[in-house]
């Protein structure tokens, strides 16, 4: 769900970029040396109506399917390998980038970008969580804050102390056989699987070699990365009273691999620089070696 709420924020992105001409285009979304206040204002109307938007959404088609509660808490962080918590790391991450990036676009100064831009996956996400409060399904998780506390944090902190993304976190996806198992829960078709299947999803922590080491002669672009996954899970949690799911076999893989960062290739274009951000959400397949207790497994491209 977390992903996909990220999704609509990049879709409308993409829609509205293609309504011009490519000129007009690449002019609009070249970002502004000073404040212009057109533009930060349609960034805080834009951004306000989108989020009103998206939890009045929530509230009537996900949340009103589901018995209201008093306000209450619930300890998950035991639940689905932690995969669920990077889920929310991810995507505070992501949004705060792009938060902090649009009004950037806009020739907002460095400490708004950070303190209004830079929260924005934070606040959002947090304010799901107090809907979870009041679901008898879930439950407010101090888990899941303090998850999307470090996703702000590894943005926001990479701008103070470097001015830039050395790391950054990035997402990859594919299917696995478990979904048909229990779809209700892993999704019954791709999309959903893509959202809600935690044995196909892997988070990374991707590393730009360059950045570190500015001497060197290693390509802008050229990014190392270790990721998270797990996979066995049909439940959140692996011993449950339906027998039908007991001995899951859940086991926790890391993952070493190269990645390519795409807002460092270069270009003029600021047409194709966005499309390039957008797409830098997701690892690039490369050989990638796969340690699980297990087994060491070399992939020739991971997903």
């Amino acid at each position: 769900m977390l992903i996909l709420k990220f999704h609509y924020f990049l879709l409308l992105l993409f829609l509205t970029t293609f309504s011009y001409s490519q000129s007009k285009l690449n002019t609009f979304l070249k970002p502004s040396d000073t404040l212009n206040k057109s533009r930060r204002n349609a960034v805080i109307i834009t951004e306000a109506s989108i989020a009103t938007i998206s939890l009045v959404g929530l509230n009537q088609l996900w949340y009103s399917d589901y018995p209201k509660s008093k306000f209450h808490t619930l300890n998950d962080n035991g639940e689905w390998l932690q995969m669920d918590k990077l889920g929310h790391v991810f995507t505070s991450y992501q949004l705060g980038k792009y938060g902090a990036n649009v009004l950037k676009w806009s020739g907002v100064d460095k400490k708004e970008q950070l303190i209004y831009g830079g929260t924005l996956g934070f606040v959002f996400l947090s304010t799901v969580e107090v809907f979870d409060g009041f679901s008898k399904e879930w439950g407010f998780s101090w888990g899941d804050i303090m998850a999307n506390g470090v996703g702000a944090g590894l943005y926001i902190g990479q701008e103070l102390l470097w001015n830039e993304q050395k790391i950054a976190i990035k997402y990859s996806f594919h299917q696995t056989k478990y979904a048909e198992l229990n779809p209700e829960k892993l999704g019954e078709s791709f999309l959903e699987e893509v959202l809600k299947d935690y044995n196909g999803q892997t988070y990374w922590l991707s590393a730009n070699l360059h950045s570190f080491f500015k001497e060197s002669k290693l390509p802008k672009w050229l990014n190392v990365a270790v990721g998270y996954g797990a996979e066995g899970m049909l439940t959140g949690i692996e011993n449950i009273d339906n027998q039908d799911f007991i001995n899951q076999n859940r086991i926790r893989q890391y993952y070493l691999s190269l990645d390519i960062d795409l807002s460092r290739i270069k270009t003029n274009s600021h047409v194709l620089r966005s499309i390039l951000d957008v797409f830098n959400v997701f690892k690039v397949p490369l050989p990638t070696i796969e340690f699980n207790k297990n087994r060491v497994a070399f992939h020739l491209f991971y997903y």
